[in-house]
C-alpha cells in the first residue's frame, strides 16, 4: 500500500467515525428531548394526583365509616336472629307440650261424649234393646 491509499483510508475511517459520532449525538439529543417531555408529563400527572388525593382520602374515610357501621349492624342482626331462633325453638317446645297435654284430654272428652250420647239414646228409647239391634 502506498502512502496515498493509507491517507485515503485514514480519512475515510475518520469520516466514518465522525458520522457515527454525529449520529450518536443526534440520537442522544432526541432521547434527551423525549425524556424531558416525559418528565413534564409526569410532573403534570403528579400535580393532578396531588389535587385528587384529598377528596379520595375523604371518600375512603367515609366508606370506611360506612363499612364499620355495616359491620356493627350485621353483628346486631346476628344477635337478633339468634334471639329469634331461641324464641322460635321455645314456641315449638311449648306447642308440643300443649299438644301432648291436650290430646289425651280431647280423646277422653270424645270418649265421654260418645258414652253420654249412647246413654242418652238408650234413655230416649226406653231401654229397648231391639231397636238398637235393628240398626
Amino acid at each position: 500500500m502506498s502512502a496515498e491509499s493509507s491517507l485515503i483510508l485514514a480519512i475515510g475511517v475518520g469520516l466514518g467515525v465522525l458520522l457515527i459520532g454525529i449520529g450518536v449525538f443526534v440520537a442522544c439529543t432526541r432521547l434527551a428531548t423525549l425524556l424531558t417531555r416525559v418528565g413534564v408529563t409526569l410532573d403534570e400527572v403528579d400535580r393532578q394526583i396531588a389535587s385528587l388525593s384529598a377528596p379520595v382520602a375523604e371518600t375512603l374515610s367515609h366508606v370506611g365509616g360506612i363499612t364499620d357501621t355495616a359491620d356493627v349492624t350485621l353483628a346486631k342482626l346476628v344477635g337478633v336472629v339468634g334471639s329469634l331462633e331461641t324464641v322460635a325453638a321455645n314456641v315449638t317446645r311449648t306447642s308440643t307440650l300443649a299438644q301432648e297435654a291436650i290430646s289425651p284430654s280431647l280423646i277422653n272428652v270424645g270418649a265421654t261424649l260418645t258414652g253420654v250420647t249412647a246413654g242418652l239414646r238408650r234413655f230416649m228409647r226406653g231401654g229397648d234393646r231391639s231397636a238398637e239391634s235393628d240398626r
